[in-house]
């Protein structure tokens, strides 16, 4: 991520993204540079518009959170009312089961 976050720093300071600025950042960081790494991201990075990459990604999950919650909306309701029912008669059951106990299964353990 390093690797990245120095060609984030060098494209809002209006830097040219290149090998030795993405070294320069990277050492100034005190991080052990991979040249290979740094030839890697800067091929990747060649063609690609930061600034609307930036755009696309800060917009996809508020996207995702309005989908989903009008997914909720249609019907998640009437399945969290049920989820929520079966989770209070288990919980009795299990009170249920327990009462009697009084740690005697403790005793066990320990002889």
């Amino acid at each position: 991520m390093e690797y990245v976050y120095a060609a984030l720093i060098l494209n809002e300071t209006g830097e040219e993204i290149n090998e030795d600025n993405i070294t320069g950042v990277l050492d100034a960081a005190g991080v052990d540079v991979e040249e290979s790494r740094v030839k890697a991201l800067v091929a990747a990075l060649e063609d690609v518009d930061i600034e609307d990459a930036i755009e696309t990604a800060a917009a996809a999950p508020a996207a995702g959170a309005a989908a989903g919650g009008a997914a909720a909306d249609d019907g998640g309701d009437d399945a969290d009312d049920d989820a929520d029912e079966e989770a209070a008669e288990e919980e009795e059951e299990d009170d249920d089961e327990d009462e009697g106990d009084g740690g005697e299964g403790l005793g066990e353990l320990f002889g």
